[in-house]
């Protein structure tokens, strides 16, 4: 079984003119499918199926996953920039677009022939969908930690246990599931291929959230689930590298989603404080508007450059992209959060009102700095990373 994670991508392989077609596609699809219908998904809670399947056709559903299964094949270098246009037009659905995609990778980089062949094409186009779940109810930031098992009974695994927090849980037609073969620890830890027609497979009732409406979010409930030896993903014990390893990812495209959502809400800011007239003059020829302006653009630029640079050690497997990726991941969130939130005071009273959308980037964007590793965990990663070099 070849379980050796895909060559890493030439992230030089797009022209210019080629790259830059490809992200004014994207713009156009995140201008006419998402934005129109940000806040309508919002309020309804709707998670838009029918846009994801037009997202696939457009090549989104597989952007780092290898041609041959019908995936883009392009570079994490190109995958923040198109993911930070599309959560322009609403980081929530781009969010799940950018886990989708992850799970996607997690097959191409680790899977058998047969689980590429069986899986990848799907999730490709979108019209089968994945789900990444690794968290549990006691089990969060420390996640070699899990408890959920899978009990080996001669060609087949039994799995136990309850995952936290899995986006796109119900919804989803395969789950990456990690769990538990051997001791305790990181190196005790499997990734299976749970289909969501598996007997004993259930789901806990939709969470209530502050954002991330149009997504949903369940508990993933595994009641003695048996899946054959061939769904085990990468071998037995390689669950945590392979989940970290995907993670590292993860981070970027969850920061390049904050920095999409806060461009959104700064270009918000600058027009409403050009329209905006107190005391006889404009907002924006007030000094202390002029200067929090000048603040967000120069944050929200310096953390897009973090992220892309952590793209590129990603692309080049560096040996510190780990700790670049944890970087970028707690700067640009942070950033993110607080540039939205800023483009709320700068709105006042009128950024409070759903109507303008603001408050509504303010609530999905605050999640950022909690999910793929919190961003107290990323200082952690750095610090221990820098304390040790």
């Amino acid at each position: 079984m070849d379980t050796t994670p895909a060559p890493a991508l030439d992230a030089s392989a797009l022209s210019a003119d080629e790259r830059e077609a490809i992200l004014e596609a994207v713009r156009d699809f995140a201008a006419t499918e998402l934005a129109p219908h940000s806040l309508e998904w919002d309020a309804e809670k709707h998670f838009p199926r029918d846009v994801l399947r037009r997202a696939g056709e457009l090549g989104l559903g597989g952007v780092y996953v290898r041609d041959d299964v019908g995936g883009a094949g392009l570079s994490r270098a190109d995958a923040v920039a198109i993911f930070e246009e599309l959560a322009y037009g609403d980081p929530t659905v781009t969010a799940y677009i950018t886990i989708h995609n992850m799970v996607a990778w997690m097959i191409d980089a680790y899977g058998t022939s047969e689980q590429r062949d069986r899986w990848l094409p799907g999730l490709v186009a979108m019209d089968d969908l994945g789900a990444y779940c690794l968290t549990e109810p006691g089990a969060g930031s420390d996640a070699a930690a899990i408890t959920t098992s899978a009990i080996r009974h001669d060609d087949t695994y039994v799995l136990t246990g309850v995952k936290q927090f899995i986006s796109g849980a119900g919804e989803a037609s395969v789950y990456v599931v990690m769990a538990r073969t051997g001791e305790p620890g990181a190196r005790g830890i499997s990734a299976f291929l749970v289909p969501a027609d598996a007997e004993g497979l259930s789901f806990g009732p939709l969470e209530k959230k502050m954002g991330w409406n149009a997504q949903p979010t369940r508990q993933v409930v595994l009641d003695e689930v048996r899946v054959p030896s061939e769904n085990l993903l990468g071998g037995e014990g390689r669950g945590f590298s392979i989940a970290m390893t995907a993670l590292n990812g993860g981070r970027l495209n969850i920061a390049t989603c904050s920095i999409g959502g806060a461009r959104w809400a700064l270009d918000r800011a600058i027009a409403y404080v050009h329209e905006r007239f107190t005391f006889g003059e404009a907002l924006a020829e007030k000094q202390s508007v002029v200067f929090a302006v000048a603040d967000m653009a120069t944050e929200l630029e310096a953390a897009r450059l973090l992220v892309r640079d952590a793209a590129r050690a990603l692309d080049a497997k560096d040996p510190d992209t780990a700790t670049r990726c944890a970087m970028a991941k707690r700067f640009a969130t942070d950033v993110g959060f607080r540039v939205a939130n800023e483009a709320l005071q700068l709105h006042g009273g009128y950024g409070y009102l759903q109507d303008y959308g603001i408050e509504k980037v303010v609530r999905d964007l605050r999640v950022h700095q909690i999910l793929e590793g919190t961003n107290e965990i990323m200082r952690l990663i750095v610090g221990r990373s820098v304390l040790a070099a």
